[in-house]
């Protein structure tokens, strides 16, 4: 994939917002009271948006949602020791970290589509929330929350009340 890093696990992550401008966020059930934006790996030959929209579907049961903007480059973080054997482990390579591609998404449904044990994968949150983007980067783990404030400043102007128009304003006109 063009840009990416060497030695990091080509990742997606997705930034969902309700039509209050909200970021979805959900607590890990390997790590209490570390909250995340959803995300998770590429696959062999997948392209990032089919990536994001694959990952948001395991991870929230969301089909529902559009996407508005991505961040432009990869953005990396480093795994801490104790995480990088584990991971490494887990994904069976040697990664220093993870290059995620990051997209900014709209659900474009209530919030009755969402069901955390809807994925085929293994289910990965206990629970959820919406939260400012102040919230998500003060609850996010340590070693992602260089990653989590670059993509709170990249998607900033479009998370502000009226920057993206809802339903509900563009019915009005």
């Amino acid at each position: 994939m063009e840009g990416l890093p060497s030695g990091y696990r080509p990742n997606v992550g997705v930034c969902l917002i309700n039509d209050d401008n909200q970021v979805f966020v959900a607590s890990r059930l390997n790590v209490p009271g570390a909250w995340q934006m959803p995300q998770g790996g590429i696959e062999d030959g997948e392209e990032p948006k089919s990536a994001a929209y694959r990952e948001l579907q395991e991870e929230t049961g969301v089909v529902s949602a559009e996407i508005i903007a991505e961040v432009p480059n990869w953005l990396t973080y480093d795994f801490p020791p104790a995480v990088k054997a584990k991971v490494n482990r887990l994904w069976g390579g040697e990664w220093h970290g993870q290059a995620q591609k990051w997209f900014l998404m709209r659900l474009t449904k209530g919030d009755s589509e969402i069901n955390l044990a809807s994925g085929e994968a293994d289910r990965e949150f206990s629970e959820w929330k919406w939260a400012s983007p102040e919230e998500v980067i003060e609850q996010a783990v340590d070693y992602k929350r260089p990653a989590y404030e670059e993509v709170m400043r990249t998607f900033g102007p479009y998370l502000r009340e009226s920057s993206i128009p809802t339903k509900c304003q563009s019915s009005k006109w």
